[in-house]
């Protein structure tokens, strides 16, 4: 039986590229959006299979309705993946609450009211699958990304947990970490960026990256998304799918880094037990 997918995010980019992959393989996409008027070229080519929705996941009373609307006309949701989000630059220090919490918002307070919404129609049906799409900086991060990366921390550390609980009701959690992919993520009208200041020189070098990233990324999104789909129908779905190249020496370079730094302190840290 075709699948019946939400994607969020879906009108560019990574999302896109997913909802024109599961178009392909004969499945169902809901493709939501803030502005979903950026589907109606793969709606149009495809009326039986993709539908838009209008869909801002950081108003996170509007995840319930949202799925509660899906299942009733295409009766479940088979897969939701938790795309929608942006990059944002800024040192630490510079970053201001509001900023933080917006950011937040996006990435995990969104992905987090949606996944809670579509868990009861998979448990009761004990198939499904969430896939959170995070970035190579949820595993690691480095100047300018400390609140990118927080948020991407946040909801791998949520997922992870998930995970564990929702294994037994056959429902899979797929986090995935792309590294640099030629979407429009690092363009400057989508990039948020905190006052600079001038403090930090990594993050100047951080932004300058940014600023010039955009459509000279190495990642091919097609190729992402079959991989994604890929993984999905695997019998064993990894929890972890680090994306690209660079997200591969990404991820393992802190694993290295941080069994490097524990062995380092392993004897003292292993004798802090109370006395007999």
């Amino acid at each position: 039986m075709n699948k019946v997918w939400l994607i969020t995010g879906a009108s560019s980019g990574l999302g896109r590229a997913i909802a024109e992959a599961a178009v392909a393989a004969g499945d169902v996409v809901v493709g939501a959006a803030r502005r979903p008027e950026g589907l109606d070229d793969l709606v149009a080519a495809h009326p039986d299979q993709v539908e838009a929705l209008r869909l801002d996941v950081s108003d996170v009373t509007a995840a319930e309705p949202a799925v509660r609307d899906v299942i009733a006309r295409h009766g479940r949701i088979d897969v939701l993946v938790n795309n929608a989000g942006r990059t944002h630059v800024g040192a630490f220090e510079e970053t201001t609450d509001a900023e933080l919490r917006e950011l937040f918002d996006v990435h995990v307070f969104g992905p987090a009211a949606l996944t809670r919404a579509v868990l009861p129609s998979m448990r009761e049906r004990r198939s499904g699958a969430i896939v959170q799409m995070s970035s190579m900086g949820g595993q690691m991060s480095f100047a300018g990304f400390s609140a990118y990366s927080g948020t991407k921390f946040a909801l791998e550390g949520l997922s992870e947990g998930l995970a564990d609980e929702v294994r037994d009701f056959g429902i899979k959690v797929l986090i995935v970490e792309p590294g640099s992919f030629r979407t429009a993520l690092f363009d400057s009208s989508h990039a948020g960026v905190s006052a600079d200041s001038g403090v930090y020189a990594g993050v100047s070098r951080t932004r300058d990256t940014v600023a010039g990233g955009d459509g000279t990324q190495a990642g091919d999104p097609a190729k992402a998304a079959a991989l994604i789909l890929a993984a999905l129908e695997a019998e064993q779905t990894p929890l972890h799918l680090p994306l690209g190249e660079d997200g591969v020496e990404a991820v393992l370079g802190k694993l290295d880094q941080v069994r490097t730094e524990i062995a380092a302190w392993e004897k003292r840290t292993r004798a802090t037990a109370i006395d007999a």
